[in-house]
């Protein structure tokens, strides 16, 4: 069940969701993130630097046993998930930023990725390995993110009315989608809950609230537009736990060490969808109170236009 769900279930549904993303995209949208380059050097600065800080911090408090520790930085250290396309795009992120944040991460985790895991085991476990390069898992989120969205991006351009009926049918399908996930996540991952589920899940929440926090508010601080701070949020908040669990399994051939990004993965999604139901929530009563406040300005009656005409007798 939980090996169906992650790798065939997952990517085909994400790939819909995916695909309806790319239907409200256009090329002059990545155009205007590149214009704006600040957002993605800030966002990667939170990915790069300060989340793998933060892990390495929570696990020394937690004191997890080191292949523990080891497996909640191997979450830490993993590009950002495909979810988090879905969630900025329910929750009003700029997407095309989102998605360009996706690709970079996936192509910068190829040589990062690698760097944090080998100084985790080299401090945590000495005898635990090295890992290499994961181009194939490279290639695979491109694939899963990059082809729906040109797809979609396609098909907008050819028949944009299309694409513009399809905006709410999509969001009504994305949260179908995430609910079916975290539903399933829970279901498939209920026995590693369980045996773990003091010593791991609040590690696990904590890590994903901190990186959700750090990715929304970090930005806001440079003066970063809401909704970029919104895609950023979401993909720093929500890490790629079937990459960490593919590397912990297959690659270093540790079983345990997959535990971490198996608990993470299936409390990061409640964990994020939460986080931006209270933050969308705030802003729109922000939002709501501001209109209360300026709305006796409109009320005010008008200046007599000024004469435009001949004024003499």
């Amino acid at each position: 069940m939980g090996a169906v769900l992650q790798t065939v279930v997952m990517p085909i549904a994400l790939g819909v969701v995916m695909f309806g993303l790319g239907l409200g995209l256009t090329v002059g949208d990545f155009r205007r993130v590149a214009r704006q380059p600040k957002a993605v050097l800030v966002a990667l600065g939170c990915q790069l630097i300060l989340l793998p800080l933060i892990a390495f911090a929570l696990v020394s408090a937690f004191q997890l046993p080191p292949v523990l520790a080891v497996g909640m930085m191997l979450i830490a250290a993993s590009p950002g998930g495909t979810t988090a396309n879905v969630f900025s795009h329910l929750f009003r992120g700029d997407i095309a930023l989102n998605i360009s944040l996706t690709a970079i991460n996936a192509i910068t985790a190829v040589v990062t990725l690698p760097i944090v895991v080998n100084l985790s085991l080299a401090y945590f476990m000495p005898e635990g390995g090295q890992i290499g390069l994961q181009i194939d898992k490279t290639i695979e989120v491109f694939l899963i993110v990059l082809g729906p969205v040109a797809v979609g991006m396609t098909v907008r351009r050819l028949w944009p009315r299309f694409a513009l009926a399809m905006d709410r049918p999509v969001r009504i399908a994305s949260v179908v989608i995430l609910v079916a996930v975290m539903v399933g996540s829970i279901i498939s991952n209920s026995a590693i809950l369980l045996a773990n589920l003091g010593s791991l899940a609040g590690i696990a929440v904590l890590l994903c609230l901190l990186s959700l926090l750090v990715g929304f508010f970090v930005p806001r601080l440079f003066r970063i537009d809401r909704p970029q701070a919104v895609a950023s949020s979401f993909e720093i908040g929500i890490h790629n736990a079937t990459l960490a669990i593919v590397i912990a399994q297959s690659v270093l051939g540790n079983v345990v060490m997959s535990l971490p990004p198996a608990v993470y993965g299936a409390l990061s999604l409640i964990t994020a969808f939460l986080f931006g139901v209270i933050v969308h929530g705030r802003y729109a009563l922000r939002a709501k109170a501001g209109l209360t406040v300026t709305a006796p300005a409109t009320t005010e009656p008008l200046p007599p236009p000024t004469p435009t005409g001949d004024t003499r007798a």
